[in-house]
Order: structure tokens, then sequence, then C-alpha cells
């Protein structure tokens, strides 16, 4: 049966126009053009490694480059300066760290609030830290480090990377719940060697730093500082079996400008989640001796806001301010 010419014509015309409509919206959909991911720390940093890993799966995922920019500087106030202040738009995002948080405390000029001004898209991993001491210390297990500390007040050293770091927090964070007197020792390069040499007798530090010298028998262990016990150490307690309470671990998040698209901010968590829960993805973060961390972004959101009161505390007492 032969169709009117009309009739032909109209349905022609609208055969044709049907492919058109997944293609407008192909153009449209997020992201279009590469993004770039911003990581406040220098190249071969564990926040650049997490970012740049993130930023491939991210790539193969969604179908535009995520590139990597590396901002180093003011213990990467730098960077989220710069993504607070960028479109909110998506093509600008930021690698998240506790160092984030414990910035809002330690220095009291900021022009920003990462609580209120980064969008909190997903988290990422958490990074466990292990309390050590050298071979040679007499405690080899946290009580009896709490004893010897006691009975020997203001005698003991504990290294950290510098005022106001990680290892530096924790230690005070530890001080403060164990009820001891350590004397801090803060360092600008790497503090191994001396910890190595019993010039100072303990440090909480990341475990990828510490894994090969503990397994070597070169470090000794006393304890984890998660909730639970880690299955890369299973045998080593936790902290908080012997210092109720004590809870002290690095993390790593996916951030964007206040005010991102909720649709936007869905795609990047999801495709985040779907990375997260790969078994190749979760071995390479395995192998940098951290583990996933999924959240949803009101997870996340209220994650932050957690860490952020509970870090403000622990400055505060130990009266670390830097500028």
């Amino acid at each position: 049966m032969q169709l009117p010419r009309r009739s032909f014509l109209r349905l022609a015309a609208s055969a044709a126009a049907l492919p058109v409509v997944p293609r407008v919206a192909a153009a449209h959909a997020y992201p279009s053009r590469p993004v770039r991911l911003v990581a406040g720390f220098p190249g071969g940093s564990a926040p650049d490694l997490v970012a740049r890993l993130l930023g491939q799966w991210l790539s193969d995922s969604l179908g535009q480059p995520f590139v990597i920019e590396n901002r180093p500087g003011a213990a990467s106030n730098i960077a989220t300066e710069a993504v607070v202040r960028s479109a909110p738009d998506g093509y600008t995002l930021q690698m998240t760290v506790l160092t984030n948080v414990f910035n809002t405390t330690l220095y009291t000029n900021l022009n920003f609030a990462f609580a209120d001004d980064i969008t909190h898209i997903a988290g990422v991993a958490n990074a466990p830290y292990v309390i050590i001491v050298p071979p040679s210390f007499p405690a080899k297990t946290v009580p009896e480090f709490v004893a010897y500390a006691k009975a020997h007040p203001g005698k003991i050293n504990f290294a950290s990377g510098g005022r106001g770091s990680s290892t530096h927090i924790f230690g005070e964070l530890f001080r403060a719940m164990a009820g001891i007197d350590l004397v801090h020792v803060p360092y600008r390069a790497n503090y191994m060697p001396d910890l190595l040499s019993n010039q100072v007798q303990l440090a909480i530090n990341p475990i990828p730093q510490a894994l090969a010298l503990i397994r070597d028998g070169k470090l000794t262990v006393l304890a984890v500082t998660t909730r639970q016990r880690l299955a890369t150490l299973p045998d080593i307690p936790t902290a908080a079996e012997s210092v109720p309470g004590y809870e002290a671990i690095g993390w790593y998040g996916l951030g964007g400008p206040r005010g991102m698209p909720a649709d936007i901010v869905a795609t990047l968590n999801a495709a985040t989640s779907k990375a997260l829960a790969d078994p190749k993805f979760k071995a390479r973060l395995a192998d940098m001796g951290i583990e996933p961390m999924p959240m949803s972004p009101g997870e996340f959101a209220t994650f932050i806001g957690r860490e952020t009161a509970k870090w403000t505390k622990v400055i505060k007492a130990a009266g670390v301010v830097l500028e």
C-alpha cells in the first residue's frame, strides 16, 4: 500500500527526527568536556596518587578526561580556595582530605569555610594509621606503653611530620586520652631514621610508610588507630581496646564548589561508588594501604561535620595554631 505523499513526508520527517533526541541529550550530558581534579599536594603524594587512580576510573566511566592538577601550598588551602572560587558546574573538583578539616581551626585567616563552601560529593577511602615504636623500646603493647609513660613523664619523644600535621594531631589526641606526658618533636623531613635509631620513641604513622618496616621487624606496632582491627594486620589490636574511644584515621573524598547541580553530584557519586565496589580498584587501594569509604553526598557531608567538630576540640585543647 502506498501512503499519500503528505503522510509519507510527515512520517519520514518524524523518523529522521528520532535519532536527534539522544544526540542532543548526549551533547548536554555531563561531562561534555574535560574535568579538572585539583590535588592540594605535590605529585607523588598520597592525595595525588588517589586522585590519579580515581581520575582514571572516572575518565573511563564517564567518557571525558579527568585531568589532575597539583596545586600544593599552605597545607592545601591554595587549592581549596581555587576550587571554592570556581564555577559550580562540575568541571572543577577537588580531592579533599582530613587536612582540610584541620585547617579550619589551625588557620584563623581563611577566606572560605571548608564545611559549607565545598559540595561534599563522595567519600573515597580511609587511611589507617599505626602506633609504632622502635623494637628496643621496652613497651610492646599500648597498656605497657601507657604505664611506662606514666612512670617516666616528659621522657618520651613522639615524632610528627610537622606542627599541625595528622601525625601531630593524632599524637595529641592519644596523649590526652591516655593521660600521659609526651614531648612533641616536629620534623620537616623524614623522621623514620630517628625512630629506627630510638632518637624518638613513638610515632602515629600512616600504614603505607610503615608496613614494610613492621613486617621486617624493624619497628614494633602497638596498635592500629581504626575502630576495628584491619585485615592487613589482623593480629594487631586497636588503640581503642586499651584507650576507649580512640580513633584517628586519614581519609580522601571528592568535593567541588558549593552550589553544584544535584544531577551532576549524583552522577559523580554513582561513578565513584561503582569504582569502590570494583575488585580491581579495591586491590589498587589495598596496595596503598587504604580502604574504600563509599558514602552518599548526604552521608559524606554529615561525616565532614563530625570530623570538624571532633578535631576542632582536639586542636584547641592542644593549643595548636598556625598562620
